[in-house]
C-alpha cells in the first residue's frame, strides 16, 4: 500500500453505532470488497469480545466511527479512492489489535462474508494483510 497519512480517527469515536455500523457496511459491501468488509466485521466483532482491553477497544470504536462517518478525509463518494481511507485506518487498527482476534471472531467474520460474496470472493479476504492496495 503507497504510505497513506492516517487521519486522527480516535476523534470519531462518538460517531459510531452499532446500527450505523450496519447500515454503512450492508450499503458498501459489494462496492468495497470482501477484504475490506472482512477487516470491519473483524474488528467489530472483536469489540464485542470481553477478552480486549479498553485501550483496544477504544481504537476499535474510533476507526469504526471513522469508518461510518460522512465526514472523513475522503468522502465515500469518490469511485475508489473514497473507501481507501476507510481501508488503510481499518488494517491499521486490525494490526494492532490482531494477536486479540480470536479464532471464533474471525470464523463469526467469515461467515457473514456469505451474504454478500461468493466463494472466490470471500477467499480473498483470507489473505487480509496482503496486497491491501489492491483491494479497492
Amino acid at each position: 500500500m503507497n504510505k497513506i497519512d492516517l487521519p486522527d480517527f480516535m476523534k470519531y469515536k462518538d460517531k459510531f453505532t452499532q446500527s450505523g455500523f450496519v447500515e454503512k457496511i450492508s450499503r458498501v459491501a459489494k462496492r468495497a470488497g470482501a477484504r475490506f468488509v472482512y477487516a470491519a466485521l473483524i474488528l467489530f466483532y472483536t469489540l464485542q469480545s470481553d477478552k480486549v482491553s479498553i485501550k483496544d477497544k477504544a481504537i476499535i470504536i474510533g476507526a469504526l466511527g471513522y469508518l461510518i462517518s460522512p465526514l472523513d478525509v475522503m468522502p465515500d463518494a469518490i469511485p475508489i479512492a473514497g473507501l481507501s481511507d476507510d481501508l488503510a485506518v481499518l488494517i491499521y487498527v486490525l494490526h494492532k489489535v490482531w494477536n486479540d482476534v480470536s479464532d471464533e471472531v474471525k470464523a463469526k467474520a467469515h461467515a457473514k462474508l456469505s451474504q454478500w460474496f461468493d466463494e472466490d470472493e470471500i477467499d480473498d479476504a483470507n489473505n487480509i494483510f496482503e496486497n491491501t492496495d489492491d483491494a479497492m
